[in-house]
């Protein structure tokens, strides 16, 4: 198949690429910052754009299979006005751009997969989310008023997939959790170092943890690219969720580690200032669970957390440093 993937550069971009390249697709990554030599180290193509305005690279949406849009800024950062303006900015407007490009061409892409985010539902403890019953999120009593920031993220971005033009393309709104990536970058990274350190949960470390292996999100996207009667919203997570004292304590155990220091989370606050990001990353319970891939019979390598933290581990203790 030809794959068009927008915002194929990041993390998630990168190791999605890499799969399905070597499962033989011919893949063409759209990215703002093209590489002097416009190819990745799977042999992707990279096109330049905007993620905004229609331009050459719509081009490449006629006659493709496929596209799988992952891009948006990080969520990695300061939540102050000029970041959440350009986390909505750059969510939205790339799904309108991709949406106009799909609807231009004379021979669509019969499937796309538009990156979305757990964190659209609701901070809660008493029950898990799924897509049918579960809350969505910015209403909920004494959680911090810059939470529903993200929410309100979440949802235009989605409300962008859904007013695209294009019926003659089967649309997905990937709800991801947070993707474990096994190298020396990104959410994995991170909490492996901090437990190797030997800091324990975060917060009083009742919040659920809900997450995904790599090796699970490629093959998701693998089912949900075969499958043509799935559309709508999907979850992206193992089945298992944890709150993230256990989550954090497994981790340690995998890493060989037997003592976590808690870090309140007035600590945490000062902490995350300093690293120019935000507490609400670990202290949201995000308690999703993957209901519509279960009963679709999609079979997760990796549905419980002591299990892949252990290859996580595995494969990250031999990554490069970048």
């Amino acid at each position: 198949m030809k794959i068009i993937l927008p915002g194929g550069t990041g993390n998630i971009g990168r190791w999605l690429v890499r799969a399905l390249a070597r499962d033989g697709h011919e893949c063409v990554v759209l990215t703002r910052r093209l590489q002097p030599d416009a190819a990745d180290a799977t042999g992707a193509r990279q096109i330049a754009w905007d993620g905004k305005t229609a331009g050459p690279w719509c081009a490449e949406f006629e006659g493709a299979d496929a596209v799988i849009n992952l891009a948006g800024r990080t969520v990695d950062c300061r939540y102050h006005e000029r970041n959440l303006t350009e986390m909505m900015d750059s969510r939205v407007d790339s799904t309108r751009a991709v949406g106009a490009a799909i609807a231009a061409a004379r021979r669509p892409p019969r499937v796309w997969l538009q990156m979305s985010t757990a964190t659209i539902y609701a901070h809660r403890f008493d029950a898990p989310n799924d897509e049918r019953t579960g809350h969505i999120g910015g209403d909920e009593p004494g959680v911090p008023a810059l939470w529903r920031r993200s929410i309100d993220i979440a949802r235009a971005w989605e409300a962008a997939l859904d007013a695209a033009p294009t019926p003659h393309t089967r649309r997905v709104a990937l709800r991801t959790a947070v993707v474990m990536i096994p190298e020396r970058t990104g959410a994995f990274h991170v909490m492996a170092r901090h437990s190797r350190l030997g800091f324990g949960r975060f917060g009083d470390g009742r919040q659920w943890m809900s997450w995904l292996h790599a090796d699970d999100l490629v093959a998701a996207i693998r089912f949900l690219l075969a499958r043509d009667d799935l559309a709508g919203a999907i979850n992206l997570c193992a089945p298992e969720p944890l709150p993230n004292g256990e989550f954090l304590a497994t981790l340690r155990t995998a890493l060989g580690r037997s003592v976590g220091m808690p870090v309140p989370r007035w600590a945490l606050e000062i902490g995350v200032f300093f690293l120019r990001t935000e507490s609400e990353l670990v202290l949201k319970s995000r308690r999703v669970v993957p209901a519509r891939l279960l009963a679709s019979g999609f079979e997760f390598r990796f549905s419980d957390w002591p299990s892949a933290a252990a290859d996580l581990v595995k494969t990250w203790r031999r990554a490069p440093t970048p």
